[in-house]
């Protein structure tokens, strides 16, 4: 029983995938090199594998060829190749507090620079007909809507922004509100933008973080 158990170890490991290693070539000759794998230095010939799987496929004064995983890759003295997944870090965007205790920064509509006023309280990013004219905006191709306001019923157009960018945070696909007249006076960063961020208040100020 504890032989077989023993063998029944000794499966998993060798079976335990290559993906999480971290490779470096320390040497190279002809037909061998030494290689470091996770910390563990090992001199292998053409044809022979490290404890942790890495295949020695071919190797000369100028490189070596290894398999990881089922992948080859050739690499020369001295390189490196990780096949550790990292998660990317998250952009972050922090905004102070302005006028009012509201939140305003600057950020961009389809590449143009513009200012934002955050507005959870707004369904979509809304601006007035004026700004979206100055920004370029092909409004009159958008649905006509219906708008309730702080002035009451007015007209608009809903449409898709290409870009929307604050910081380092840039979504595509933006649903946005076109107001006819001069209300809202500050273009408003809205819910179909800072619903699909991660937002929190941290000592006063906002914090908004990309999910990807």
């Amino acid at each position: 029983m504890v032989a077989g158990t023993l063998l029944i170890c000794f499966v998993v490991v060798a079976a335990a995938p290559a993906w999480s290693l971290d490779v470096i070539v320390q040497g190279l000759f002809q037909d061998g090199a030494i290689i470091v794998v996770d910390g563990k230095r090992h001199m292998l010939r053409a044809g022979e594998r490290s404890p942790e799987g890495v295949l020695l496929v071919t190797a000369d004064t100028k490189s070596a060829t290894l398999e990881i995983d089922g992948e080859r890759k050739t690499l020369g003295m001295s390189r490196r190749i990780s096949t550790r997944f990292a998660e990317p870090e998250k952009a972050e965007v922090h905004i102070q507090s302005g006028r009012g205790g509201h939140y305003f920064t600057p950020g961009r509509i389809n590449g143009h620079p513009v200012d934002f006023m955050v507005d959870t309280g707004a369904t979509a990013i809304s601006m007035n007909l004026p700004t979206a004219q100055r920004i370029g905006l092909n409004y009159r191709a958008g649905q006509q809507v219906t708008v309730t306001t702080a002035n009451g019923l007015v007209n608009g157009y809903r449409l898709t922004l290409n870009s929307v960018r604050v910081g380092a945070i840039e979504l595509n696909m933006v649903e946005a509100i076109v107001t006819v007249g001069d209300f809202p006076a500050e273009i408003l960063l809205g819910n179909s933008y800072l619903s699909r961020v991660d937002m929190r208040r941290e000592n006063g100020v906002l914090v908004l973080e990309s999910r990807f």
